[in-house]
């Protein structure tokens, strides 16, 4: 084998591992939170040692931060595999339902609507800040396009709906029905899609 294959093949498994300990991170956030999670849960969840850990994340915060940088670029990459054909609010509706779909497997696609600390955390993250404004502005030019269309209500501040949009992705109704109801993921998504674009009235 030469020095470069060698080369690569670490750099495959180093890059394996940062994977597995990304998802491992987002399961213990999904079911302790961010205040109780330690870098303990998180190597004994992936099965390695926490000076292993540390070599690859220094610290909650970078860990916390790079899971939530790849839990974006799920999101902006799933914007840009959006079908063309389709009208502003069926893109809206295909990438909650993304989005909610993370959720009830266990992902966390909005942790820092959970915590101020989190929230001041991350705010001083800047490649998690860029991809937050990328997919604001996507989503932002989404929502204005359907009022102009007619499609969402033109009479409604256009911030106003793209901010209860991004609450639905944590509306805890979904936790709810997961844990009490007798309902199918699918068709949780289903209920929760047309609650959000039809309403709640007939």
């Amino acid at each position: 084998m030469s020095i470069l294959s060698k080369f690569s093949f670490k750099d495959q498994a180093f890059k394996l591992r940062e994977n597995a300990i990304l998802d491992a991170a987002t399961a213990v956030l999904g079911s302790k939170g961010y205040d109780l999670m330690t870098m303990d849960d998180v190597a004994g969840a992936v099965g390695i040692s926490k000076p292993s850990l540390y070599k690859h994340f220094k610290s909650k915060e970078e860990l916390v931060g790079e899971a939530m940088i790849r839990l974006l670029d799920g999101a902006i990459e799933q914007v840009a595999a959006l079908d063309a054909a389709l009208n502003p609010v069926q893109k809206l509706s295909a990438l909650l339902e993304w989005a909610l779909r993370v959720r009830l497997g266990g992902g966390l696609p909005f942790l820092p609507s959970t915590s101020p600390h989190v929230r001041d955390m991350l705010m001083r993250n800047v490649k998690y800040m860029l991809r937050v404004v990328k997919l604001n502005r996507q989503l932002e030019g989404l929502v204005k396009q359907a009022q102009k269309e007619g499609l969402l209500n033109p009479a409604l501040p256009s911030d106003a709906i793209l901010f209860s949009y991004y609450a639905r992705t944590c509306d805890p109704a979904v936790e709810y029905l997961q844990k009490f109801s007798k309902m199918a993921d699918d068709d949780i998504v289903r209920h929760m899609l047309t609650m959000t674009f039809g309403g709640l009235t007939r």
